[in-house]
């Protein structure tokens, strides 16, 4: 287990005290280590005047900036939990996460001025105005010599892919275990410049992979949100050693006309990860002569748990890899029994990087966890005979049609290669005969007219078996998402638009067994 943690800006900053940390492009604007510290400290009596003690919440509502990491290291140094919001989600939304977390505290940036004074809150500070001012007035605060391991050090709210989130506690253990192993799996170094643009309120905007670039010593260069345009330039400029993505980035980068241009190969190593990666996106990938690492996680498990390395990127396209250094990994079926190898079973997660539970809801902890303590997934997957991960999909997505189980992951992966198909997603529905079939939603690449339905049906039982093919599909513009890019299937509603193939799942048990 891991022990008590030194304060580690503090140690950061006495061992590289005049690297760059941190660089916003849109500003221009640096820190060293030694400044981010020192402003880190300030920030902390900042905190103090306005009556945040050890244990109170500080709730954040911005867009990506420096100030953001100046803030969470505050907290860090007075025992504080920092409580990033979605700025994407409206105020009623919002109420209730300010009503679940209490903080004594709104901290926000002036484009989300208006929304962040409707919260119910003690006190509020706008980063443009107030917060500089009190900065440039305070003295430093001392740090905390120690950072307990099992201490809360923020709360990131679950984006809700059933509808409900739930505040992921967030200890500072989890935060050097995610550090060892993503930057093992990488081999991150001081020397490392990456980028940072994906939302704050997400743990891959904090984790991946600026913190664990912040701990190491090198630069994190801030963009306020993901723009396709500013990272094809920094690309062109050969400004970035590591990249982290989700796939829709991945998707609008090679839809970009000059990213294929750009010296790609300076880029040292690519990473996705927050929503599957379809395998026709990774060939693209590999096509434009990029490694990119697939991999797994989640918010609670820190989030770095399963990733591909670079040598096995081109061979194994749909695998997540293996599990990191820190976190360990076991497949059961619904008994809670192992399965054997190239069968089907939830992920159990255990290790270091392991949130400890959610935020006032110790029922939903008590659901999360086995018995023995392991963090149920609610994800399936099989492993193969080398060791390498395969994610099937979600436990509650998997559907029994004819008495076969049935994974909408591997017939939204065979519907994304079809060229005429950008995205897909596919969701039981109730069927007299069989059970349960599939409806797919289908979102179009730009550009092009829809297949023909009987043709899209001929390209599925090419790839898969005839009875996972899906009974009935529709056309949607887009699909709402999760800050990650995951698709929010409980939000999909089938319209009066669906189309009832002339097919019908076949060759399933039952009739196998006439």
């Amino acid at each position: 287990m891991i022990a008590d943690l030194p304060d580690m800006l503090a140690k950061r900053a006495e061992l590289s005290p005049d690297s760059i940390a941190l660089e916003e492009l849109l500003t221009g604007r640096s820190l060293t280590y030694s400044a981010l510290d020192r402003r880190a400290a300030k920030a902390a009596t900042l905190l103090r005047s306005r009556g945040v003690a050890e244990g109170d919440r500080v709730a954040i509502l911005c867009r990506n900036r420096i100030a953001f990491f100046e803030i969470l290291f505050a907290c860090a140094r007075i025992g504080a939990i920092l409580v990033p919001l979605n700025w994407r989600m409206p105020p009623l939304e919002l109420d209730r996460l300010v009503a679940d977390s209490s903080p004594v505290l709104v901290i926000h940036g002036s484009e989300d001025e208006a929304v962040a004074q409707r919260l119910a809150a003690p006190a509020r500070i706008g980063l443009d105005r107030d917060y500089e001012a009190g900065i440039a007035a305070a003295e430093p605060a001392l740090p905390r010599p120690i950072w307990p391991a099992s201490g809360i050090w923020y709360l990131l709210y679950t984006s809700g892919t059933t509808g409900n989130p739930k505040g992921v506690i967030y200890t500072y253990r989890m935060a050097l275990a995610n550090h060892v192993n993503i930057g093992t799996a990488i081999d991150i170094s001081s020397r490392d410049t990456t980028a940072n643009f994906l939302p704050l309120f997400h743990t891959a905007g904090i984790n991946l992979h600026t913190l664990p670039t912040l701990f190491q010593g090198g630069r994190v260069l801030i963009l306020p949100s993901f723009e396709a345009d500013p990272i094809v330039r920094l690309l062109e400029q050969g400004r970035l050693d590591t990249f982290f993505a989700v796939p829709t980035v991945y998707q609008a980068l090679l839809d970009h006309p000059h990213f294929a241009g750009a010296p790609l190969s300076r880029v040292r190593h690519w990473a996705c990860g927050g929503a599957p990666l379809p395998d026709a996106l990774a060939l693209r990938c590999r096509d434009a002569g990029i490694r990119v690492c697939n991999g797994m996680g989640m918010t609670e498990t820190g989030p770095t748990a399963f990733l591909v390395s670079p040598d096995a990127a081109w061979d194994r396209v749909g695998s997540v890899g293996k599990p990191q250094l820190l976190c360990s990994v076991r497949l059961v079926d619904e008994a809670m029994r192992e399965v054997p190898e190239g069968s089907v079973g939830e992920i159990l997660f255990g290790g270091a990087g392991i949130t400890p539970g959610y935020w006032n809801d110790e029922a939903a902890s008590r659901a999360a966890f086995t018995a023995d303590g392991w963090l149920r997934s609610g994800d399936l997957a099989r492993r193969d005979r080398d060791g390498f991960y395969f994610v099937v999909g979600r436990r509650k997505e998997m559907f029994i049609s004819g008495g076969e189980n049935v994974y909408p992951a591997e017939i939204e992966n065979a519907l994304a290669a079809h060229p005429a198909i950008a995205e897909a997603a596919v969701v039981g529905l109730p069927d007299p005969k069989w059970g349960e079939v599939g409806h797919a939603f289908l979102r179009l690449a730009s550009g092009v007219a829809p297949p023909a339905y009987a043709d899209l049906v001929s390209f599925c039982r090419s790839r898969i078996a005839a009875f996972k093919v899906p009974r009935s599909l529709e056309f949607v513009p887009d699909f709402p998402r999760t800050p990650a890019g995951k698709i929010q299937k409980h939000l999909l509603r089938r319209s009066n638009r669906a189309a009832e193939l002339q097919c019908e799942p076949v060759r399933h048990k039952a009739e196998a067994a006439r």
